[in-house]
């Protein structure tokens, strides 16, 4: 066994054990879904950051800097850009709200909000697409084991998906935040030491700025192309993005989510440039890759001495287990709470939808391997999942928060003319979008104007019908 998968298997085996001591405390589903509502500004930017440096923003992120040059700043940018509005706007809204109330999911809000109806579309369309973005991340996984130790990316795959389903199945948020802290001090850890020691392998700034030289597109910082696609699939996904709205609802207060999720979000924006500056080292040092997705797995395994490598590694170990423990929160919180306990069993016990939670996580963690393993692009999956999400969940929750006369016929509106104007112009254009209009736009725009046109619509019918009977 070399040391860099020595390193790995003892992390690996250290955070299951954790998840399963910690896991010992959850006595309901309170405690799996929101943590008993007690989590503190510390491990709300904790778990908060930790999910958010996933595969996409590590391994995805650093092949597309490898490719795509300074322009990829606004893959973590952008979710940088989203967390803000999170911390400071949506975030300590949506906790008042369910606090007041008691909810405990997105799912919760929707049918407080709108109707049984809103809730169960948006679950099912959300259990689908967050298939999508854990199979992603057990793909980072299956790429960095395959660099490592030459297994099979398949193989890979599974075994990232094991240790995961092990310590998030023990007990859910209340595990995954205090697992979280270990994994984010491992995360910048490895890439405070790692990215001075690359940069110097590569031979310094003279040397990165020499990649490429000759092409100016490759060291432009606004791309279009790039930029807007990022921007749009991005950033709206992390104002209302179930897996972190569900840990928003976890705080203790207001101020928790604001600095907590605030000091995410610098974290996002100070990180921005890692894995942008990594992907160009990269290219200078080992290019041609055989595939771009082998990017930072290389970089840390052949550009830096052995042990300060495998903490790098671990590092994106780290980065892509936290971002896909996230998503098994909200499978799990969709089919025990939003599906189960709602239209299945609505008389189900406490224990009863405990129960169920830690078995969705099974299930959810066996179909996510699944898809990985017949999956092979990690940008592709978070794509369709992000802009899925931005364009059913965006304009239904700002509205139910700051439109009080909205209801049920304008969220439904909004949803369905979202999804499928999303999933047209993705298909009818290879994902590229049309001049200039990405497909997470496209359903942002469509949603927008749906909803517009039938709220319209029935108020203006509601204040004729009231002027009317006014005068008579």
């Amino acid at each position: 066994m070399n040391l860099h998968l020595a390193v790995l298997s003892a992390y690996s085996a250290g955070l299951m054990l954790l998840g399963l001591w910690i896991g010992r405390r959850v006595r309901s589903s309170s405690d799996f879904l929101v943590a008993g509502r007690q989590l503190g500004p510390g491990l709300i930017f904790s778990t908060m950051l930790a999910a958010n440096i996933g595969a996409g923003s590590t391994v995805s992120a650093t092949a597309q800097g490898y490719l795509q040059g300074v322009a990829t700043w606004w893959w973590v940018g952008s979710a940088a850009i989203g967390s803000t509005v999170l911390a400071f706007w949506i975030g300590p809204a949506m906790r008042r709200v369910s606090a007041q109330h008691d909810l405990r999911s997105v799912g919760d809000y929707l049918e407080f909000r709108y109707s049984a109806a809103v809730r169960g579309i948006i679950s099912l369309l959300l259990w689908v697409g967050s298939i999508f973005i854990l199979a992603s991340q057990l793909i980072g996984l299956g790429w960095i084991l395959n660099v490592v130790a030459g297994i099979p990316t398949p193989i890979g795959c599974g075994v990232g998906g094991a240790v995961i389903t092990v310590y998030f199945m023990a007990g859910g948020l209340l595990t995954s935040a205090r697992v979280n802290v270990v994994q984010l001090a491992v995360k910048l850890a490895g890439f405070a030491v790692a990215v001075p020691l690359v940069l110097g392998a590569a031979g310094g700034w003279t040397a990165i700025g020499h990649v490429r030289a000759d092409d100016a597109a490759y060291w432009t910082f606004w791309r279009a192309d790039v930029a807007l696609q990022y921007f749009f699939a991005f950033a709206p996904a992390f104002v209302v993005s179930p897996g972190l709205l569900q840990k928003v609802l976890g705080a203790r207060d207001d101020r928790a989510v604001r600095v907590g999720v605030g000091l995410n979000a610098l974290g996002l924006l100070l990180y921005a440039g890692v894995p942008v500056l990594l992907g160009i080292a990269c290219r200078g040092m080992f290019a041609p890759l055989a595939d771009s997705q082998q990017a930072l797995p290389i970089v840390l395994m052949k550009a830096l001495p052995p042990l300060v490598g495998a903490i790098g590694l671990a590092a994106v170990f780290s980065a892509e287990i936290s971002a896909a423990d996230a998503v098994l929160l909200m499978l799990t919180t969709s089919l025990s709470r939003d599906l189960y306990k709602r239209f299945i069993a609505p008389d189900a016990d406490d224990a009863s939808v405990l129960r169920v939670a830690r078995w969705a996580t099974l299930a959810s963690a066996v179909m996510g391997v699944g898809l990985a393993i017949t999956s092979a692009s990690i940008v592709t999956l978070l794509t369709i999942f992000y802009s899925l999400l931005t364009a059913s969940l965006f304009v239904p929750i700002i509205a139910g928060l700051y439109v009080p006369r909205a209801r049920t016929p304008e969220a439904l509106a909004s949803i369905v003319c979202g999804v499928v104007a999303m999933v047209g112009v993705h298909f009818a254009t290879g994902g590229r979008g049309v001049l200039g209009v990405t497909p997470a736009l496209a359903g942002i725009l469509a949603a927008a104007t749906a909803f517009l046109v039938v709220f319209g619509v029935l108020h203006g019918s509601r204040s004729s019908a009231d002027t009317r009977a006014s005068a008579a």
